[in-house]
C-alpha cells in the first residue's frame, strides 16, 4: 500500500494506472471511425472542460487548435487506441468536432504531398 505522499508512478514502469482504467474497460469506439491523421478541434471552451476527467480535460485544452489523433496521443503519452476512445467520448459529448482524412484521388493512389507531410510529422515525434 502506498502512503499519501508517495507518487503513483514507478520511474521504470511509468504510470500505475492502466490504460483500461482510463477508458473504463472499453477497448474500441465503434461510433466514430478515427484515423491517426483525423483532425480534431475543440468547440467548447477549456473552462467548461474542468468538470471532465483529467485526460478528457487535457484533450480539450490541447485541441483549442486542430491536432491529429496521433499528435494528441503522443502529447498525452497514451496508447493510440486509448486516445481514440477518449476523443470519441468528447465528440459524443459535443466538446470536439473532427474531420476525417481526405480519400485517395480518383486514380486510387495516395497524394504524395500528404504522405510526405505525415512522414515528416512522424519523424518530429
Amino acid at each position: 500500500m502506498t502512503h499519501r505522499r508517495e507518487p503513483w508512478f514507478d520511474e521504470a514502469a511509468g504510470p500505475l494506472v492502466r490504460p483500461y482504467a482510463v477508458t473504463r474497460g472499453r477497448t474500441s469506439d465503434a461510433r466514430h471511425d478515427l484515423d491517426i491523421i483525423t483532425l480534431v478541434v475543440a468547440v467548447r471552451s477549456e473552462s467548461r472542460a474542468r468538470l471532465l476527467e483529467p485526460e478528457h480535460a487535457e484533450i480539450v485544452r490541447m485541441c483549442q487548435s486542430a491536432l491529429s489523433v496521433a499528435e494528441v496521443s503522443a502529447k498525452l503519452h497514451l496508447p493510440l487506441v486509448v486516445t481514440k476512445i477518449l476523443i470519441g467520448d468528447l465528440i459524443n459529448d459535443g466538446y470536439l468536432i473532427f474531420r476525417s482524412p481526405p480519400s485517395p484521388s480518383r486514380t486510387g493512389s495516395p497524394d504524395i504531398k500528404l504522405l510526405q507531410a505525415v512522414l515528416n510529422g512522424i519523424r518530429k515525434l
